[in-house]
This record gives C-alpha cells, sequence and structure tokens, in this order.
C-alpha cells in the first residue's frame, strides 16, 4: 500500500462524498446497530443454544455476549455527535466490527448450532463438527485473502482512479474484482452442502436453507471487508478521507496543502 498514492484511491471517496459513510449516517447506524446486535444475541442465546451439542458452546456464548456488550456500548458512545466529530477514524473502525457482529458472526453461529443440533444435527462427534468448523472459517480466510490481492491489483492498474472505467462503471466493475472470491466462496459452499447432506439427517428444508444463508452471509461479508479496511486505512494515510468537527468533507486539495507545508518544513 506504501507505493500508492492518493489519487490512486479517489473513487474509494464516493460514499463519503454522497453522504452515506458521513459520521452522521454512521452515527445513525450505530445506533441501530445497538438493537440489531441485541435481538442476534437474543435470537441465538433462546432459540439455537439449548438445542445444540457444538462443543464449547457455553464458552463461546459467553464471549459472545461481552463482545456484543462492548461494541453496544461504544455505539451508544459514537453515535453522540461531539464525539464523532472529533474521533471520526474510531468511529468508521468500529461500525467495521459492528457491521461484522451484525451479519456476520451470528449468522456463522448459527449455522455452526445447527450443524451440531440435537435430534436431527449431523451425525459426527466433537473432532468432526470442530473440523467442519475450522474449513468454513478457512475458506472465508481465504475468500478475504484472494479478495483483497485482487482488490490491490486493480489499485495498481489505476482502476479506482477519477476517470478511470471504475470510476465511470463502478458496480459493474465492482462485480468483477470481487469474481475470483466468489468462485472460491461457490466451491467452498458447495463442499459444505455436500457434507452436510451425507453426514445429517434432517428432514426439515427449512434447516438446511438457514444453515447454507448463515455460512453465506459469513462468506459475503469477507467479501466486503477487504475495502472497508482499505477506507479505514486512506482515513489514517489521507486527509481527504476525513470530515471536520462540523461534518465537511475534507478535499483532496487539503492533503496537498499539507504536504506542501511538510516539504517546506
Amino acid at each position: 500500500m506504501g507505493r500508492l498514492r492518493e489519487e490512486d484511491f479517489a473513487v474509494l471517496r464516493g460514499p463519503l462524498e454522497s453522504g452515506r459513510q458521513s459520521p452522521g449516517s454512521l452515527g445513525f447506524a450505530l445506533i441501530l446497530g445497538i438493537f440489531i446486535q441485541a435481538l442476534m444475541f437474543a435470537l441465538l442465546y433462546f432459540m439455537v443454544k439449548d438445542v445444540t451439542t457444538f462443543p464449547n458452546k457455553e464458552e463461546i456464548m459467553n464471549f459472545y455476549f461481552w463482545l456484543t456488550a462492548v461494541l453496544i456500548g461504544l455505539c451508544v458512545l459514537y453515535s453522540i455527535p461531539y464525539v464523532y466529530n472529533r474521533s471520526g477514524r474510531i468511529q468508521y473502525l468500529i461500525s467495521i466490527i459492528v457491521t461484522q457482529n451484525m451479519s456476520s458472526i451470528p449468522f456463522l453461529l448459527v449455522s455452526l448450532f445447527l450443524i451440531g443440533m440435537e435430534n436431527g444435527g449431523i451425525n459426527t462427534n466433537k473432532d468432526s463438527l470442530l473440523q467442519i468448523t475450522y474449513i468454513i472459517l478457512a475458506i472465508g480466510i481465504l475468500i478475504f485473502i484472494v479478495t483483497f490481492i485482487r482488490f490491490y491489483i486493480l489499485l495498481k492498474k489505476g482502476h479506482y482512479r477519477k476517470g478511470s472505467k471504475k470510476d465511470e462503471q463502478r458496480s459493474k466493475l465492482e462485480s468483477m474484482s470481487f469474481l475470483p472470491g466468489a468462485i472460491v466462496g461457490g466451491i467452498g459452499l458447495v463442499f459444505v452442502i455436500q457434507y452436510i447432506s451425507k453426514n445429517s439427517n434432517y428432514d426439515d428444508s427449512n434447516t438446511i436453507a438457514i444453515i447454507i444463508g448463515g455460512i453465506l452471509a459469513f462468506f459475503v461479508m469477507m467479501f466486503i471487508l477487504p475495502e472497508q479496511l482499505v477506507i479505514l486505512y486512506c482515513k489514517y494515510k489521507y486527509k481527504s478521507f476525513n470530515f471536520n468537527e462540523r461534518g465537511y468533507l475534507y478535499s483532496s486539495e487539503d492533503q496537498k496543502v499539507k504536504r506542501k507545508r511538510g516539504i517546506e518544513a
């Protein structure tokens, strides 16, 4: 990343310029996150936890509880204008973690707990349940790595500069940039489905759909994470990816002035 220049990331300012990822918008999203995270924890605790034989489920739920509790506290804090207007970078970091805790972690846990469900889950022992868990996590990490590498290649080729094809046809090219990761995720999902089909005795198609949907949600969030982290990197690297205390986005010219003053000093 160190060899790239600010203009190589220009298109990524789009969500900031439109206001969709402004501090105010993120603050509102964090308020919604308070209720959604609490709801997802309640769903997992009251509807899934007691029907599974998944190993170390109590320890997992305790960790998930404290993670959710801490994030809810941070959501409350960073939804306050006085706070987020003075620490936009931290707010964005928290929004990334909260997004994962709403859209990735709970769905993955629901799927894993249902895979180990009593009287209807996979006919495997503790070691086999852990093995399928490691496989799913490994596939997710591989999706993240492949997507990140592809993302970096596009950045080096200038696809995220103003006036580039990425700028003109962003949505179309974004789907292409995620294609390698999508292939990895698709192959991994097929493997998981085959494993479940061969080793389970589910008599409810809805349960299978929930398991597959939860794993798919985890894979999708691994697609999204690289761009979120790159924008976070830009926020720490470039002033133009941040908002001032009045809520206005700094321009690229502000960054150039900052560089010029640094050189003159």
